[in-house]
């Protein structure tokens, strides 16, 4: 009997080690092209990802009305009709307050500067007026040199306009065919997985759960923090409170960093606006709506869907921000949480069937092929991921669904 001399002299453990680091390696480089791909495809790979959670959040209103007896198609261009208007209306708002407002916060500005500046020359400082102005007219020079690096940040915001319109008729049209016709979509995209599209399909459902609760939930909360400090900077007679309670709802996305950068700017808004004793009272009202937010709506609303460590978040959003910017860093959380969510699906094995009858089917039973080999008759097959199954006309989709579980309920895994 000959013996295989290397590997006696590789301890087991070694050998396991190496057997691990070649899979990690494989499994590196795999998803080192995916995400230079995706680097790549940005232009389609982000209207797509928004559009998934744009879908998540309108869902409910396209199931309701389907449910009411509208047609899929009605209900679908109805829901689109809302979020637009919705949109629309927001925008006017935000736009109005702004132009109305803004000369008051100029005046404001202005005000709270020379009120800074009489405390600075006679307060504990006793700064000299030569000093304020020398001061002043360094940061004047900074934004003169800056000047031109912001008008060419300009320039090519502008070169970028038509593409971002672009991206943004692709975001319609997937979130509407999406809303429409994702039971379909995801049927035809099981057929590619054969006999593991039964935990494909677990994972799909596990994953669009995951995303659906926490899509609904965060805009729930960030709904909440929006309409309370709206309602605590108009109380404080601070200008601007509409656009400032609007990035407030938006920065909420963005768990942690949001919230900090939007705080940030309503507190210096109020700060030039009121002056240091409301902008520090505002900052106060900030911090423990924040933590209420943290430690009893977010459990409340969100519930499990996200429970992530805040290291988990911080190094889930440098992540997606590195990669993709704001927008990245938008994403990158609900993208964890449903890998995370969707993984232990696709690991498990699916329950055992039960076991055939003894007799075959009496006279008066319909024949074995008028079901599928799982059990299940074609009509019960469950809704797809994303897709409403209420009001939809029993189509291709359906038989192919139906085809897809009879041919891997008979294998084995």
């Amino acid at each position: 009997m000959q013996i295989d001399r290397p590997t006696t002299l590789v301890p087991p453990v070694l050998a396991k080690m190496a057997a691990w680091c070649g899979c990690l390696i494989l499994v590196g480089v795999v998803v080192y092209f995916f995400v230079q791909a995706i680097a790549r495809l940005t232009f389609v790979a982000l209207p797509v990802a928004i559009a998934l959670l744009l879908t998540a959040l309108l869902f409910p209103l396209t199931k309701s009305l389907r449910r009411a007896g509208l047609r899929p198609i009605y209900a679908t261009w109805l829901t689109m009709l809302v979020a637009l208007a919705v949109l629309a209306g927001t925008g006017w708002l935000v736009g109005a307050r702004a132009s109305e407002e803004f000369p008051n916060l100029v005046t404001q500005v202005q005000a709270t500067a020379r009120s800074v500046q009489e405390w600075l020359i006679t307060g504990p400082l006793h700064l000299k007026q030569a000093q304020i102005t020398g001061y002043v007219d360094e940061i004047a020079t900074m934004v003169n040199a800056q000047r031109t690096a912001i008008t060419g940040t300009v320039l090519s915001a502008s070169a970028v306009a038509i593409e971002v319109l672009a991206s943004i008729v692709l975001l319609l049209f997937v979130t509407f065919f999406l809303l429409k016709d994702g039971d379909r979509i995801w049927s035809w995209f099981l057929r590619a997985f054969g006999s593991m599209s039964p935990r494909v399909d677990r994972a799909g459902r596990a994953a669009w759960t995951t995303l659906s609760h926490y899509v609904q939930g965060t805009v729930a909360v960030a709904a909440v923090h929006g309409l309370i400090m709206g309602i605590v900077l108009a109380g404080m007679g601070v200008p601007l409170w509409a656009p400032l309670a609007v990035l407030i709802f938006f920065a909420s996305f963005i768990p942690i960093v949001g919230i900090f950068f939007a705080g940030t700017v309503a507190t210096l808004v109020t700060l030039g606006a009121k002056g240091l004793v409301y902008a520090l009272i505002f900052l106060g009202i900030l911090i423990v709506e924040q933590q209420l937010e943290n430690h009893v709506l977010q459990p409340l609303i969100v519930g499990r869907a996200l429970n992530f460590h805040p290291l988990a978040i911080i190094l889930v959003l440098s992540v997606g921000g590195i990669l993709a910017g704001i927008a990245g860093a938008a994403v990158a959380v609900p993208v964890a949480a449903v890998i995370y969510r969707a993984l232990p699906e696709l690991r498990h094995k699916p329950p055992a069937l039960p076991p055939p009858p003894e007799h075959g089917p009496s006279a008066g039973e319909p024949p074995s092929g008028d079901a599928p080999a799982g059990g299940r008759p074609a009509e019960e097959a469950p809704s797809a991921p994303g897709g409403p199954s209420e009001g939809d006309d029993v189509g291709p989709a359906g038989r192919s669904r139906s085809g897809v579980e009879g041919e891997s309920g008979g294998r084995s895994e």
